[in-house]
C-alpha cells in the first residue's frame, strides 16, 4: 500500500478542515482541529526524541497511520477523546469533569444529525436536570466574569 496517504490524512486533510473551522461560526469544528494539532505535535516530538528506539519497531509506521486515522475522521471523535482523558487533565485541574466535546455529526436514530437541543437533551438523560442547570450557571459566571475583566457590561 506505501504511506503516501499518510501525509494527506495527517497534513493536507487536517490543514484543509481547520482552514473550513476557522471561517465557521461554530467552535466545535475549532475545538477539534486545535486538539488534533496538538496531539500531532505531540507525536512529532515523541518521534523525534525516540527516533533512534523507533528505527528498530517496525510497525511504527503502520501504528503512527492507524493512530492518526483514529484522531482525524470526525466519526470515531479520537482527538476529543485522547484530550479529554490524557492530555487536558495533565494541563488544567479541574475538579469536576465537564464533557466539553458535541460533535455534530453523530446521528440519531431516525438517521438524522443530532442538534444541540438533542445534546442537552441527552446530558440530562445522563447527568440530570440540576447538573444541566449547574452547567448553565457555570458558563453564565464565566461569561459575565470575562466581560466585566474585559471593561464590557
Amino acid at each position: 500500500m506505501g504511506f503516501s496517504c499518510r501525509p494527506v490524512l495527517s497534513l493536507a486533510y487536517p490543514l484543509y478542515a481547520s482552514v473550513r473551522a476557522i471561517e465557521s461560526k461554530s467552535p466545535v469544528d475549532d475545538q477539534q482541529w486545535l486538539t488534533y494539532w496538538v496531539l500531532y505535535s505531540l507525536i512529532t516530538l515523541f518521534e523525534l526524541t525516540f527516533a533512534k528506539a523507533l528505527e528498530w519497531i517496525p510497525i511504527w509506521s503502520y501504528a503512527k497511520l492507524i493512530l492518526t486515522s483514529w484522531l482525524v475522521i470526525p466519526y470515531f471523535s479520537g482527538a476529543a477523546y485522547v484530550y479529554e482523558h490524557y492530555v487536558r487533565p495533565f494541563f488544567v485541574s479541574t475538579t469536576e469533569n465537564v464533557n466539553i466535546w458535541y460533535v455534530p455529526s453523530k446521528k440519531d436514530s431516525l438517521g438524522k444529525p443530532e442538534d444541540m437541543l438533542t445534546a442537552a437533551e441527552k446530558y440530562i438523560e445522563e447527568h440530570g436536570t440540576e447538573a444541566f442547570e449547574n452547567l448553565l450557571n457555570k458558563a453564565g459566571k464565566t461569561r459575565k466574569s470575562s466581560k466585566h475583566a474585559n471593561g464590557s457590561y
